[in-house]
């Protein structure tokens, strides 16, 4: 039985679907583990970073930070 790959997601998918910042969504997954950044860097200019969100760091994330919210 062949599996299925898993669903990545881009900063900007997940920002609409959750209703929230771009910004914020790539201070909150850039250093994660499981999240492929893609960026070259060149020297003395601005570093460009693509990222590629796999489901589930995603689902791990929000799971981890909303779990931790009075209620």
């Amino acid at each position: 039985m062949v599996e299925q790959p898993e669903r990545h997601f881009t900063v900007a998918e997940i920002a609409q679907n959750r209703n929230l910042s771009s910004d914020l969504i790539r201070k909150l997954f850039l250093n994660e583990p499981g999240v492929i950044v893609i960026s070259q860097p060149k020297r003395y200019k601005r570093v460009y970073r693509v990222l590629r969100i796999p489901e589930s760091v995603e689902q791990r994330v929000f799971a981890r930070i909303t779990n931790g919210a009075p209620k």
